[in-house]
């Protein structure tokens, strides 16, 4: 991955600082660590921060937050410049970042490989991506059209496209693998009703207890 370094000075703010409401919001995030801990919520407060500046981290931003949580800048300037999640100069309106079974603009990994080929768009997810279906999904944004996200094939979220794959033989349900098919299971219709045992057991059957060695030691 190459090296990420800060946007030049020229565009720098020369300031930043949250909004009353977003700083509310990260003082929450704060409280969710044991004392002495709260610099575990940089990632949450560099995103929010992130969001508030209009979608990079100017180094303001990541100074702020440093502030906020009582952590060296330099630390926090690392993360900042470690996640490709976070952009260190503004971006156009849709931020495109795919993942690298495609050649795009490349980021060091968007957590969804069973759907891969994929790419992010601002928040979404596009998946199982072709050149002709990612090329469509583009030309769609920048004709202002809304766009579908997640698969872009006929399947639910990571489920096998086309329906199951796998465990689809009825013997493998079957009792003994070869006796009479296990019951059905409970649908919501057939709830246990007042009075009614939530589900019946075979009855148990009496063992005649083991004798132990003792009986042999008498004899």
């Amino acid at each position: 991955m190459a090296v990420r370094r800060l946007a030049d000075a020229a565009i720098q703010p020369k300031s930043f600082a949250f909004t009353i409401e977003n700083l509310d919001w990260a003082k929450g995030e704060i409280a969710k660590y044991p004392e002495g801990r709260q610099a575990s919520a940089i990632l949450a407060l560099l995103w929010r921060a992130q969001a508030q500046a209009g979608g990079w981290l100017p180094q303001k931003a990541i100074e702020h937050v440093a502030d906020l949580l009582g952590m060296p800048k330099i630390r926090a300037l690392e993360v900042a410049t470690f996640y490709t999640m976070f952009n260190l100069a503004p971006v156009g309106q849709f931020h495109v970042q795919l993942c690298g079974t495609l050649s795009w603009f490349e980021v060091e990994c968007l957590g969804a490989c069973v759907n891969a080929p994929v790419a992010q768009i601002n928040y979404d997810y596009y998946e199982d991506l072709t050149p002709e279906s990612f090329i469509k999904i583009l030309d769609d944004l920048a004709a202002g059209k809304e766009v579908k996200p997640g698969p872009q094939v006929a399947r639910q979220f990571s489920a096998p496209s086309g329906g199951p794959t796998t465990l689809t033989d009825p013997a493998l349900y079957r009792r003994g693998n070869g006796g009479q098919p296990h019951d059905p299971a409970l649908r919501d219709a057939d709830a246990k009703r007042p009075g009614e045992a939530a589900n019946v057991h075979e009855a148990v059957v009496a063992k005649s207890p083991i004798g132990d060695s003792s009986a042999n030691r008498r004899s």
